[in-house]
């Protein structure tokens, strides 16, 4: 249960928009709620224990539904949505196989990092753990893969633990939440206001950096003969590209980007080396195998970049920053830990670096000079086919050049993602959608209609 005690920026917001004390069902409750906390789009699927919430949406005037042809497709649809937009993604099961459903696509957007919020619907309170039809105990199957969930058990706390989740989704390192909802508490009756306040026992983000860090780390740059800036999907989570490249302008570091970092640095600018890893290229593998230094930023060294972290980087000390403290030195040694948002720990960097008169700029004047001459050596290319047919990185190619850098690309997974990272050049944030860590083949067909989001300059 949710207390309502403590304020946050997302509840005040929300609770400007909000109603007088109404009499009403907890099914147009959840929808109220939605609709105070500025959702405009909601995906899913009914079925018998989500059948109060579907007769309440059908009377929103502020909430558009998008009946998909699966669960887990509502559910990557909410994270497509949530990835272009910034925004909280939401999803809709019944009970049981419906729940179930959503599993993959909150596995997937657990290892991605995307905000979105699952309701599912249960059954009767009277009849939890009696095995009933329909019947899954989806708490305890998705414990490992969401940031939280939990069941509302009395009607009252609809508004808190609907506010609670979009709080808890967005904030800090983003990921799925789930609200497991009984039909009886759908049914019962409650007095609706929006929750201004509200209390999150144990959960409290790293919001404020430890100067003492920054410190460190400029002066380990300052050091550095081989830097290289390891950006990561944090620096799209936390709005930082603007951040990033004035940090990479002002030290003349190199940045590679990862799969999900792609826009975060745009790829036309000459510190940009490209994507590291497995499927990269040779400059931003060579950057970061000869560094000296890494300057992490929302990254988690993931073995599609890292490899064997045994031979990864191997003369390379390692600043690492995220918003995630379990990330720090998980799979890595680490010299000076961050522990904070991509977009604060940018700018106390760049901020610390240019008062600080006694730690001068790193020389990296023949380390650019190395990584350019790789990038003229190895340039992005691929072998015509033999029977003279297209090549898809060609069709890749041409594409990005006709549709543009202000387009919006998503992929599902396999050669063709991997061909669409290295062919289509990405100069903005949030346009680049797909499945990272998971590798959910699929993903793109229910994802890309809702990647409506606004692209940052």
């Amino acid at each position: 249960m949710v207390t309502t005690t403590s304020p946050t920026p997302a509840s005040v917001a929300a609770a400007s928009r909000a109603h007088a004390p109404e009499r009403m069902s907890g099914a147009h409750a959840i929808v109220r709620t939605l609709e105070d906390l500025g959702t405009d789009i909601v995906f899913g699927i009914p079925g018998g224990a989500v059948l109060p919430l579907y007769d309440a949406l059908h009377t929103s005037t502020k909430l558009r539904h998008v009946l998909t042809r699966h669960e887990q497709g509502a559910g990557h649809a909410a994270e497509g949505y949530a990835q272009a937009s910034g925004k909280v993604g939401v999803c809709i099961a019944t009970s049981g196989p419906g729940a179930t459903n959503l599993v993959t696509a909150l596995a997937d957007a657990n290892l991605d990092s995307v905000p979105i919020v699952a309701i599912t619907g249960q059954v009767g309170s009277n009849l939890l753990g009696t095995d009933a039809f329909q019947e899954a105990d989806i708490r305890g199957v998705t414990m490992p893969i969401t940031k939280h969930n939990y069941i509302v058990t009395e009607p009252s706390q609809i508004p808190a633990a609907i506010a609670a989740a979009f709080h808890l989704a967005s904030t800090g390192r983003p990921g799925p939440v789930l609200v497991d909802i009984p039909k009886d508490v759908q049914n019962g009756e409650l007095e609706y206001s929006f929750p201004a306040t509200f209390e999150l026992p144990g959960y409290k983000p790293t919001t404020k950096l430890h100067h003492r860090q920054i410190v460190q780390a400029v002066e380990l740059i300052a050091q550095a003969e081989k830097p290289v800036i390891y950006a990561g999907g944090g620096v799209i989570k936390a709005e930082a590209a603007k951040e990033l490249r004035e940090f990479a302008e002002f030290s003349g570091i190199p940045v590679v980007t990862t799969l999900m970092a792609l826009g975060a640095f745009p790829e036309s600018h000459p510190l940009h080396m490209g994507m590291p890893g497995m499927h990269g290229t040779v400059p931003a593998v060579a950057a970061m195998q000869r560094a000296d230094l890494l300057i992490t930023i929302g990254a988690r060294f993931d073995d599609r970049v890292t490899g064997d972290t045994s031979t990864f980087a191997p003369e390379a000390q390692v600043i690492h920053a995220d918003i995630d403290p379990a990330e720090i030195g998980k799979l890595r040694d680490v010299a000076v830990p961050i522990v904070g948002d991509a977009r604060n720990v940018l700018a106390g960097l760049l901020k610390e670096s240019r008062k600080n008169s006694a730690v001068k700029s790193p020389e990296v004047g023949p380390w650019r000079d190395y990584l350019d001459g790789l990038k003229e050596r190895f340039p992005r290319g691929y072998d015509p086919t033999p029977d003279g047919q297209l090549n898809p990185q060609f069709v890749l190619e041409k594409l990005s050049e006709t549709v543009g850098p202000e387009a919006i690309y998503c992929a599902g997974v396999g050669q063709h993602q991997m061909w669409s990272a290295q062919f289509i050049d990405f100069e903005h944030p949030r346009s680049w959608i797909n499945s990272g860590g998971a590798g959910t083949m699929g993903y793109a067909v229910p994802a890309a209609p809702w990647c409506q989001g606004s692209m940052p300059g």
